[in-house]
């Protein structure tokens, strides 16, 4: 008994063949060049962010090492932002009343990172659990406009209330 349905063609292709020519499309997009699915968004949470927190700093897990620049999606909480108009804000992973991102690179808590919006957004209450969807940059880095130094961002990126 099969319990492939009856093909309106199947008369003149048994289902055999068939099953072999549907088992090869995937093979004949990538040869003719289509255009394929986009590399999947990866999820990273703040626990993954470092592999190992001593006096000598902080190291990046391999899951982060392996995701520089490519697109992810982190939930968190906004800190409030410096400026009203500002395009930039830090996400942390529990709520904070003050920003926590006014030092340098070498007191960076383990449990924030930046986040450069592709545009500029209403911010939301501290309290607010949201969601961040962009590109992860890896490294220490001092933003030229505002002199702050950071060691993970997020660029391009978006958020939405959780």
């Amino acid at each position: 008994m099969s319990f492939l349905p009856t093909l309106p063609f199947s008369s003149t292709m048994p289902r055999r063949d068939f099953l072999k020519l549907l088992s090869a499309a995937p093979l004949a997009c990538v040869a003719s060049g289509l255009p394929q699915a986009q590399a999947a968004t990866g999820n990273l949470s703040f626990a993954e962010l470092y592999s190992k927190v001593s006096v000598l700093g902080l190291e990046f897990s391999e899951k982060v090492k392996s995701l520089n620049g490519e697109k992810v999606v982190m939930g968190g909480f906004m800190a409030p932002p410096l400026k009203a108009e500002a395009d930039f804000f830090v996400l942390t992973e529990i709520p904070m009343s003050i920003c926590p991102f006014c030092s340098s690179d070498a007191d960076w808590p383990d449990n924030i990172l930046v986040v450069y919006l592709d545009k500029k957004q209403t911010f939301v209450q501290p309290s607010t659990l949201i969601e961040v969807t962009g590109k992860l940059e890896v490294g220490s880095w001092t933003d030229p406009e505002t002199g702050f130094v950071s060691l993970l961002r997020l660029r391009d990126a978006r958020y939405k209330v959780a």
